[in-house]
């Protein structure tokens, strides 16, 4: 009898610590798992733990790989495309640009093919064919006496076009009154007119990010860089912390826009960002040092408008003296020392191309 009892107690109890163990999270997690997918309790992302602790626990996913990382470059490095944007738009763009790659301190930049001073550069980067020269895809004009139209004929493009028969100031006016058919007329027109005078252009970008401007613009740019098989600057907004910085800045990374990005069949950066301003100088530099040190490991590429600071200049814009400086920061061994002891890997769209292409 006592026997009997000590055995029923036992068997109270069992039930009684299966119940509590049951009607935890865990437990709920494990029944609702059992009664709609049995299987999934076999399935090699979960295991079981005891002591009722926890009935289900999932593996650690693994850790998404950087662009950096697919291109082949080390595992846990910062891979910078550290790149000259705005060059012809004025002579003072140019004469830095060629300063800085003739001189070896940097290698990529890109050209902004409706501006007055472009044409030279591409004839330049003809007797220079090492140097990394993409196109500034050009569907603004920002300043207020320093103007210029687009390639296309303005009849054909006419929702580009702004009273002035410029292009728009601001990107919001043409997302405004530009159909993505004319925005790609327009980007096309400038890859051929690149072609036309020698240079088939190593990589294609967005001058004030207006083909980041709606999400159709966004399927244009990458479907002509896919077709004339350039890359371009297109980032990695698959990766939700990029995306929702991006967000934060008012660029409509829609579940669209990403879905777009993720079906690129074409190298993408990790992140991207821009040299800051600075008061003086050496506050401008020393928020340079603090940027890249606080930069994840990856691809990340990294834009400044470089120019020679003299009166031309400041009377086309107000940024005359950051340019200058900035003019002068990627000679400065005082930042060509930082990047170097900080194991900065520098790169450019040609190398990545190539790596890409050595994938296949």
């Amino acid at each position: 009898m006592n026997t009997k009892i000590h055995s029923e107690r036992k068997e109270i109890l069992f039930h009684s610590k299966l119940l509590k163990q049951l009607l935890s999270i865990e437990g709920i997690v494990l029944l609702v798992t059992f009664f709609v997918s049995p299987s999934m309790l076999l399935a090699k992302n979960f295991s079981f733990t005891d002591k009722g602790k926890s009935v289900l626990t999932p593996k650690p996913t693994e850790k998404k790989q950087s662009w950096a990382e697919k291109l082949g470059f080390p595992s846990g490095k910062k891979v910078l495309l550290l790149h000259i944007d705005d060059v012809g738009m004025c002579p003072e763009a140019n004469t830095s640009t060629y300063n800085y790659i003739e001189k070896g301190f940097l290698n990529s930049a890109a050209v902004m093919m409706p501006c007055p001073n472009a044409e030279e550069v591409i004839l330049w980067s003809n007797k220079h064919p090492k140097a990394d020269i993409g196109l500034h895809l050009t569907l603004t004009s920002e300043w207020k006496n320093h103007r210029w139209g687009p390639i296309t004929d303005p009849k054909k493009v006419p929702g580009l076009i702004d009273p002035d028969g410029k292009l728009w100031h601001d990107v919001p006016d043409v997302v405004m009154h530009a159909s993505a058919k004319e925005v790609e007329t327009e980007i096309r027109a400038q890859i051929e007119k690149s072609i036309s005078l020698g240079h088939r252009p190593d990589h294609i970008d967005t001058h004030m990010g207006t083909l980041y401007g709606s999400p159709e613009y966004v399927k244009v740019f990458l479907k002509v860089a896919e077709e004339y098989h350039i890359p371009g600057n297109i980032i990695d907004v698959t990766n939700p912390t990029v995306a929702n910085n991006f967000k934060k800045q008012g660029y409509p990374i829609t579940e669209e826009v990403i879905n777009t990005v993720r079906n690129y069949k074409l190298p993408q950066l990790d992140n991207f960002t821009s040299v800051g301003p600075g008061e003086t100088y050496e506050i401008k530099r020393k928020n340079f040092l603090a940027l890249v040190k606080s930069l994840n490991n990856g691809l990340t590429e990294i834009i400044f408008h470089p120019s020679v600071p003299n009166e031309n200049l400041k009377s086309i814009t107000g940024s005359w003296q950051q340019r200058g400086w900035e003019g002068d920061l990627f000679a400065d061994p005082v930042v060509i020392k930082f990047l170097k002891d900080e194991g900065i890997i520098i790169t450019d769209w040609k190398e990545i191309m190539k790596r890409f292409e050595a994938r296949k």
